[in-house]
């Protein structure tokens, strides 16, 4: 009897290991893309460093020979131990380590191994008690369910309720559960059982109390990354939410990017609105693509031919923010909960595609294309979607990047434009909190005039101003042939890493 339950309880082990495993690796990728950007080449790099590292781990275990249930045990408490503090420890390091990515590679390689050390050992000790024919299947069995149910409970329950830090540490106290219920089970063969046990229990009590104090240790990291205090924050599935204050402004940052700052903010937006709302004379249906902030909304609000203004953003933490908090929605007006504006939560490739609806002036608003997953809403394929919304007199206009800084980037927004069918403005402004930014318009009409004046509530832009926006120095050209930015070759992101990359080294 002993011999049979043993093998459930084994069996059972490898579920949770392979369930836990995959976790920590979904926190890495994810605690990646939010700091460095770019998720698809995170996710890849670190599933890949993860495998070959349990390759290692399965190496390695050839050279345990004894006690293998005690080195299985000590194995599954050092996965705790370090998977479960790897969310809390990459936050900490990443505002002060000079350079993260080795740190966090070296984090994911140490839980490959010792995972990838767990089930050759568990394999090697459960051979006596059942066949190995129905050995293989079981512990493979198992093992791919843990990974199943890895995925799903991931972005579903854990990263929304629970956070990076604290779903780490939730499948560590897992782990270490495991471990200490092993560790009793199997008491009589393991020697100095008393000594791992006391470990086991510290390093649950260590958990215990970083889980529920994870909220000081997020607010600690935040404080040493920020200059500023940080008065919000939250993770949503889509990206990481952080607002500081200080006695001059508030700021928002996305996944570490600063996406305005309240004291100049304006510059940017009315720089981003205006011009093509003039352009479409009098629109009467607008779309925002993007702007889940409502401070495109707040602009476009001011023009009373505006009958509707539908907003899609990914997000809807992000829009129910700015749309409740009282000190956010007083900086966009109350924008999001005016009566003429309907906000949809939604993908806006995939919202395009089921749109009916011809609108007069479109505001595209998303956030740089760091990475594929944003990439896509700058190819032609999106541009003509987009050209599919609009009516014939219709104008459109893209946040582009800086052209100062990333002239590429931003041009390759220009000519993807061009092969998308529209006719492309381009022009830039200044603004204090990002330096020099750029706008594309895109257009059905071959040209391109200057309003006599922006009859609207403005403190920044003027006849004067959009003439000064309209001229490109040449540092802030491209000087070379671009690549048109694609759904098959995202030849924007390629320039975006490039340029910005090396800006950031600097």
């Amino acid at each position: 009897m002993k011999k049979n339950s043993s093998q459930w309880v084994l069996l059972l082990a490898v579920f949770i290991i392979a369930t836990c495993g995959l976790i920590y690796e979904l926190v890495a990728g994810t605690l990646a893309s939010y700091l460095l950007g770019d998720s698809v080449t995170q996710f890849s790099i670190i599933i890949g460093v993860y495998l070959f590292s349990m390759g290692i781990g399965s190496y390695l275990s050839r050279f345990f020979n004894h006690y293998l249930i005690e080195w299985f045990i000590r194995v599954e408490l050092l996965v705790g131990l370090v998977g479960g503090f790897s969310a809390a420890l990459l936050f900490l390091v990443f505002p002060l380590a000079v350079s993260f990515q080795p740190i966090l590679y070296a984090i994911v390689s140490v839980t490959g191994i010792l995972v990838g050390i767990e089930i050759p050992l568990l394999l090697r000790i459960l051979k006596d008690k059942v066949e190995f024919k129905e050995l293989v299947s079981r512990v493979f069995t198992y093992d791919y369910i843990g990974a199943l149910l890895a995925s799903l409970i991931f972005p579903l329950l854990f990263v929304p309720y629970l956070g990076l830090i604290r779903t780490s540490l939730f499948f560590g106290l897992l782990n270490i559960g495991v471990g200490l219920y092993l560790c009793h089970y199997f008491s009589a063969e393991i020697r100095n059982v008393n000594r791992i046990r006391m470990g086991g229990i510290v390093i649950l009590i260590a958990q215990i109390a970083a889980f529920i104090f994870s909220g000081n240790i997020m607010s600690f990291s935040e404080t040493l990354a920020f200059n500023d205090q940080v008065v919000y924050s939250t993770s949503t599935p889509y990206q990481r939410i952080v607002i500081t204050k200080n006695r001059r402004d508030l700021r928002l940052y996305l996944n570490n990017n600063l996406q305005f700052s309240s004291a100049d903010e304006y510059r940017y937006h009315e720089a981003l609105v205006h011009p093509a709302m003039m352009a479409a004379n009098n629109p009467k249906n607008v779309l925002i693509l993007g702007g889940g902030d409502g401070l495109a909304a707040r602009e476009i609000l001011k023009y009373n031919s505006v009958k509707s203004i539908q907003l899609v953003d990914l997000d809807p933490v992000m829009t129910k923010l700015f749309s409740t908090q009282k000190i956010l929605s007083e900086i966009n007006h109350h924008a999001l909960t005016n009566s003429k504006v309907t906000v949809t939560n939604a993908d806006a490739f995939v919202w395009l595609k089921e749109n009916k609806k011809k609108f007069d002036c479109v505001i595209i608003d998303f956030p740089d294309p760091s990475g594929f997953s944003v990439g896509k809403l700058y190819t032609t394929a999106f541009y003509r979607l987009l050209k599919t919304a609009m009516t014939t007199n219709a104008v459109a206009v893209i946040q582009s990047t800086s052209p100062y800084v990333a002239p590429k980037s931003f041009w390759c927004v220009s000519e993807t434009l061009k092969a998308s069918g529209f006719n492309a403005v381009a022009y830039h402004n200044y603004v204090p909190s990002f330096g020099e930014w750029g706008y594309v318009m895109a257009m059905n009409s071959v040209s391109y005039q200057i309003p006599d004046t922006f009859n609207i509530e403005k403190r920044y832009i003027s006849q004067a101003v959009m003439q000064q926006m309209l001229q490109f120095p040449e540092d802030m050209k491209a000087h070379e042939p671009l690549e048109i930015n694609k759904l098959n070759n995202q030849a924007l992101v390629t320039y975006f890493e490039q340029e910005w990359g090396k800006y950031l080294e600097q």
